[in-house]
């Protein structure tokens, strides 16, 4: 099932995640779901406070084409050495900005059955991992990035959401207006 996805401006993707307690069908729908959601979006991870729930775990596919779920993450190492990459973000959609991240990293976590595992990663599969990964702390890429980029970016998305409320208050009033319409005429047939 494909899932809404949150966008700049929620407070869930400003949240730290809760741990998932027990890994189970819930569990296992929900990263099916997130799946889904992800291909459809053209996106290459997936956290679940991206979809309004917050919870410690994400998916992700990188260039290797492995499906991989995470629950429980822990990165418990990272590269000195780092490297620069055009980071975007399917909450901050055709938003781009060039992020510092590590090269390497090692994580922890529990997969789909519940069982854990340890993964060194490097290149791509590092920086979606450690952008996944921060979406669990209620971090999101542009905090990492320049500091103006992020408040210019942060008010754009402010008022989008100001503008789709407004417009969302203006069809609800042209439905309200359209069913007194047809209350009055279906009353005046009934009157005759």
């Amino acid at each position: 099932m494909i899932l809404d996805i949150a966008k700049l401006g929620e407070d869930v993707l400003r949240q730290k995640a809760e741990p998932v307690k027990e890994v189970n069908d819930e569990i296992r729908k929900l990263a099916q779901d997130m799946f889904e959601t992800m291909i459809e979006s053209e996106g290459v991870g997936l956290a679940a406070p991206q979809v309004r729930k917050s919870l410690r775990m994400f998916v992700l596919i990188a260039d290797d084409d492995i499906r991989r779920v995470f629950i429980n993450p822990q990165i418990i190492k990272t590269s000195e050495e780092v490297s620069d990459y055009d980071e975007g973000c399917l909450s901050i959609p055709q938003v781009y900005e060039t992020i510092t991240r590590p090269v390497k990293v090692t994580v922890q976590a529990l997969n789909e059955k519940g069982k854990p595992f340890t993964l060194d990663a490097d290149g791509l599969l590092a920086r979606i991992i450690q952008h996944e990964y921060d979406h669990l702390e209620g971090i999101l890429y542009i905090d990492r990035g320049d500091k103006a980029f992020a408040e210019k970016t942060t008010a754009q998305f402010k008022k989008r959401a100001e503008r789709a409320k407004q417009k969302e208050k203006e069809r609800e009033a042209k439905a309200r207006k359209i069913a007194a319409k047809i209350a009055a005429k279906e009353a005046k047939k009934a009157g005759k």
